[in-house]
């Protein structure tokens, strides 16, 4: 018994480290009142770019980091888009995404992808604990980044002078665009950093949780981390508690059918996504979204 919960807790915290990669860059730009649609591309470019990045150089390293710049154009373009020529950011990040895939399609068909993963990395001591030892003390080495971003993350929202504009932007753009700021380029930066973190976040579930490309990789995980933030109750701590859980989800569809539990294949397929609807519907009405959340900034309008 404790033998399977902790391969359940240890498939959690795998499967929910990309989420919590792009969950911490989605929060920072829903702080600022946006709603980051085209993360869902910039997950899935990171994804493909890893492992291209990691086949051109032969280290899956330096994967990571085509992963995060292929996050950042992606967020670029939808930046330039929404934030400079003020398209709708909702037909820009669906046309982001659809454009992606297809890309990612056509090219994984067109290229030879070699397979490449990064090495775990097994923190002495800690990894013999009972039950959380090999779960989470034994992981991919890109995964103990999130034990610095995580308050990084925090220190800059919450004690840094460009956190405070962003946090204002979200509740009162006009009133922050009054004192001299530049509302769309703070925003236009939020959404790059978004692309950082998402970019990060495909990368390492393409060359250091699985270790290879598949189309549609991402498979709407990027809609499952707008989710944990808005079940979060647009929060660090909530965004990292609903990236979990989400993770937990995904890690008990798989687990159960090895644990000899007989359920329909397309309900355990569908039941992350399930959750994330549900959470939607029940947490969204008791969480206070930012005031100007969802709401497209034109200077001189209120």
């Amino acid at each position: 018994m404790i033998e399977s919960l902790a391969l359940i807790l240890a498939s959690s915290l795998r499967l929910a480290t990309p989420l919590m990669f792009a969950g911490l860059g989605e929060y920072m730009a829903e702080k600022a009142g946006m709603i980051n649609i085209s993360i869902e591309g910039m997950m899935l470019a990171g994804a493909f770019s890893a492992i291209l990045g990691a086949t051109v150089t032969g280290s899956p390293v330096l994967g990571l980091v085509f992963g995060i710049l292929a996050g950042v154009m992606i967020a670029f373009v939808h930046a330039t888009f929404s934030y400079r020529l003020t398209v709708n950011t909702y037909v820009v990040g669906l046309t982001l995404n659809l454009l992606v895939l297809g890309l990612t399609s056509f090219l994984l068909d067109t290229l030879d992808l070699a397979d490449s993963q990064l090495s775990k990395f097994e923190i002495p001591f800690l990894s013999d604990l009972p039950l959380v030892g090999q779960a989470v003390f034994n992981q991919r080495w890109p995964a103990y980044l999130l034990w610095i971003l995580i308050p990084t993350v925090w220190f800059v929202m919450y004690r840094t002078r460009w956190g405070l504009d962003m946090r204002a932007i979200g509740e009162n753009p006009a009133a922050v665009d009054a004192t001299g700021i530049n509302v769309l380029k703070r925003q236009r930066q939020g959404l790059l950093l978004a692309g950082a973190f998402s970019g990060l976040g495909g990368a390492y579930l393409s060359v250091a949780e699985v270790g290879l490309f598949n189309q549609n990789m991402t498979a709407a995980r990027g809609y499952v981390v707008i989710a944990a933030v808005i079940f979060g109750g647009w929060t660090i701590k909530g965004t990292i508690a609903g990236c979990l859980l989400f993770g937990a989800a995904d890690a008990m569809r798989l687990a159960l059918p090895a644990l000899g539990f007989t359920l329909n294949a397309q309900l355990l397929i569908a039941s992350p996504y399930i959750l994330a609807l549900v959470a939607l519907v029940v947490f969204a009405r008791r969480s206070r979204a930012p005031a100007a959340y969802g709401r497209p900034f034109v200077r001189g309008l209120t």
